[in-house]
């Protein structure tokens, strides 16, 4: 595989003023600043001020200074709709994050057993991921190496999800697109191969690819491992894209034990201008959870 360095991040936008106006429609917030941060909400989560049409949440979102956006789902859209959706974002300045590349394989192991009908399975969905790709401008997707196989020694799983990751590389690199390894936590999904943040680092390296990097999910790996600062500092240099959550409830920024003032002026301060998903719910139903999730953001903002 041809080896090229081609992550990195977009620059510094203005400096976030915080939220004051009391009540939005589809229209500027009131101080019409964009987040610091290229903070990512995905579809439903201001679906009571925006409705329920993408486009139109994606208005929203601009509007109240988000940059970026994120959606799981994007791969089982109309080819329609992504299309409009990636034509949107372009026109709003909203960059795209991250999708599922593939099916997750949740009780069942996939990657890791070898088996080479999963690995060819695997790879099918790379290749159709990249015209999702091309649809919406992203340039990352997400994947999970699936369920452990117990019946198998840990090394040898190991050599088995290397391998199927690096023939991804080399249908992604061409493209200059980059899969995500995302480690679980075991309490949410028992059983899974990936889970640990120097697991996915010692992955990544192994593949030593620029299309194979690690995406560090804050609220998995405070469940998993804890030491957050540290372990991001550790596996720093393999860390592509970061997604949000507080623990306990999976819900946004000051509701939980976290603190995401310090751990995002750390990341910050190293330097990542990246995507930042927020890949959890609101802690309030209602208009009112809605902006009390954009208020959140503005006080964890750099």
């Amino acid at each position: 595989m041809e080896r090229r360095s081609f992550i990195k991040n977009g620059s510094i936008t203005l400096a976030a003023i915080p939220l004051s106006s009391p009540s939005f429609n589809n229209t500027k917030n009131a101080s019409g600043a964009k987040f610091n941060m290229k903070f990512a909400p995905h579809l439903g989560m201001f679906k009571h001020h925006a409705g329920d049409d993408p486009i139109d949440q994606l208005k929203f979102m601009a509007d109240q200074g988000f940059q970026a956006f994120e959606d799981n789902g994007m791969p089982n859209r109309d080819i329609a709709l992504q299309e409009k959706m990636g034509a949107t974002m372009a026109k709003l300045g909203i960059e795209m994050g991250v999708f599922v590349a593939h099916k997750i394989y949740w009780h069942e192991p996939n990657l890791a057993s070898g088996d080479e009908a999963k690995r060819i399975e695997f790879l099918d969905y790379i290749k159709k991921s990249l015209e999702v790709a091309k649809r919406t401008n992203a340039k990352w997707m997400t994947v999970v190496p699936g369920h452990l196989d117990l019946r198998k020694d840990m090394g040898y799983q190991t050599a088995n999800v290397i391998e199927a990751l690096k023939r991804a590389c080399d249908i992604l690199e061409p493209h200059q697109l980059t899969m995500v390894l995302e480690p679980l936590n075991f309490r949410d999904h028992p059983g899974l191969f990936l889970t640990r943040s120097a697991q996915a680092y010692a992955i990544c390296k192994a593949v030593d690819s620029p299309s194979c990097k690690i995406l560090f999910d804050i609220y998995h790996q405070q469940i998993q491992e804890g030491n957050l600062i540290p372990n991001i500092e550790t596996s720093w240099d393999e860390i592509a894209y970061f997604q949000i959550g507080d623990n306990p409830g999976r819900k946004e920024p000051t509701t939980g034990e976290i603190n995401y003032k310090n751990v995002f002026k750390f990341i910050h301060e190293k330097g990542f201008r990246g995507i930042m998903g927020m890949e959890h719910g609101n802690f309030k139903n209602g208009k009112e959870g809605e902006l009390a999730v954009i208020k959140a953001y503005r006080e964890v903002d750099v």
